[in-house]
């Protein structure tokens, strides 16, 4: 990979709304305290549901971002990802107008929609009749529209489109993005994901897959990757974007450049539509391509952003797959699961961690895995359990890998000039 301006993709700026806040500052202070962002379901009724508690991003108003008509007219997914976009702006400082408004894209990812218009409006057609369908429940159920709305909303021009990875999504969306300025097609980019589920089909669906956990009684301990104890993952909503630039873009403004992203790498399992390869062998390919892209080797990775879903094939598989890969090096570095915390937001998930590997890279600070009470004997590696740990942290890694036998990894790297 040749090192000069035109090339190095960096981060300026980054949005978030999560189960544990409404900015990206506020869900770094919970994640470094270890708090957990799972409770009791509000936005629906949970009476009747198997599973009564998500992740659900709270006091969200849509209106301290969006003009009421407009977000009438969006499913939740979408307003989140809006809401996201604007701190992302905000904190890159990057300025949208006629003279670069066409040369900017947005790459946002969603794993499933606007469910919960589609499910509400389901319900107006069999208690009402198809004469009452909103006219707009297609443009707010398709996955594409809050990328949409991104572009309509702040006059973006570039590139605008949707990845739909499942779990992936956002990984994806973010390496998609890094490529697309990369090669010259764009000087900036919004990039990320957005996920609002948390309605009775979306609960239920993963309730009957048994994918998730049953623990209403405790539903903040729920969530336990690599814990010999876990039973599922927790839903959760929330949205992510990185305003990620050129370096030579970024430099020409004067940006604050917060991490440089090295590599993107993605493969498939081609083995199953919900299990992981039990080898781990897409997921030891996507970070081993992603190592290979970077010009890394392993020893220069000093943290590791796990999937870490708290299911019992994931949590044990991606272990083995980052022994494979790092080798002796994999029990000296630290690897923790913020899914511990913030749960499991599908289509929103990667960009929220990505963004954390940027946290930890600016903070020398590593988020612990909670509720690892129980440590599996078949997940041994270093998950910092319980509190946060002070490092010097370099160069980090994380992964997403989804249903559908999607692997994606994205490395971020402490920005140098040089």
């Amino acid at each position: 990979m040749a090192n000069n301006q035109n090339n190095r993709v960096v981060v300026t700026g980054i949005g978030a709304l999560t189960p544990l806040g409404l900015d990206m500052p506020t869900t770094w202070q919970a994640l470094i305290d270890g708090k957990s962002g799972v409770d009791y379901i509000t936005l629906c009724d949970r009476e009747a549901l198997e599973v009564k508690f998500a992740g659900e991003v709270k006091c969200f108003d849509p209106l301290n971002y969006i003009d009421r008509k407009e977000a009438r007219r969006m499913d939740r997914f979408a307003q989140l990802a809006v809401a996201a976009s604007r701190e992302a702006l905000a904190d890159s400082g990057l300025q949208i107008n006629g003279t670069n408004q066409h040369n900017i894209a947005v790459v946002v990812g969603s794993g499933i929609g606007g469910l919960t218009t589609l499910f509400e409006q389901i319900k107006v057609l069999m208690e009402k009749g198809p004469g009452r369908v909103s006219p707009f429940l297609a443009p707010m159920m398709i996955s594409d529209m809050a990328a949409a709305q991104i572009s309509i909303i702040l006059g973006i021009k570039g590139l605008n489109l949707c990845t739909t990875s499942a779990c992936s999504s956002s990984s994806d969306a973010i390496g998609v993005a890094c490529e697309l300025i990369r090669r010259g097609d764009a000087d900036a980019a919004l990039a990320g994901g957005s996920e609002s589920i948390i309605n009775p089909i979306g609960i239920t669906a993963f309730s009957a897959l048994r994918a998730v956990s049953f623990r209403n009684d405790e539903p903040q301990m729920a969530s336990r990757p690599f814990d010999a104890e876990r039973d599922g993952f927790v839903i959760s909503e929330g949205a992510c974007l990185l305003a990620l630039e050129s370096l030579a873009h970024a430099r020409h403004r004067g940006a604050n450049i917060l991490a440089e992203i090295i590599a993107y790498g993605a493969t498939a399992d081609a083995f199953h539509m919900t299990q992981p390869d039990e080898n781990g062998a897409g997921a030891t390919r996507a970070m081993q391509l992603a190592l290979s892209k970077g010009g890394l080797l392993p020893t220069d990775i000093d943290y590791i952003n796990a999937h870490g879903t708290s299911t019992p094939l994931n949590d044990k598989t991606e272990t083995l797959a980052i022994k494979i890969v790092f080798d002796e090096h994999a029990c000296r570095i630290p690897v923790s699961s913020t899914k511990s915390m913030t749960g499991h937001m599908i289509g929103a998930a990667g960009a929220v961690e990505a963004a954390v590997c940027i946290q930890v890279i600016q903070n020398s600070l590593i988020p612990p895995t909670i509720n690892l009470t129980h440590p599996d004997p078949e997940c041994d590696l270093d998950y910092v359990p319980s509190v946060a740990r002070p490092a010097e942290v370099t160069t980090a890694l994380s992964n997403s890998f989804g249903f559908g036998g999607h692997n994606s990894v994205l490395v971020f790297r402490k920005y140098s000039e040089a």
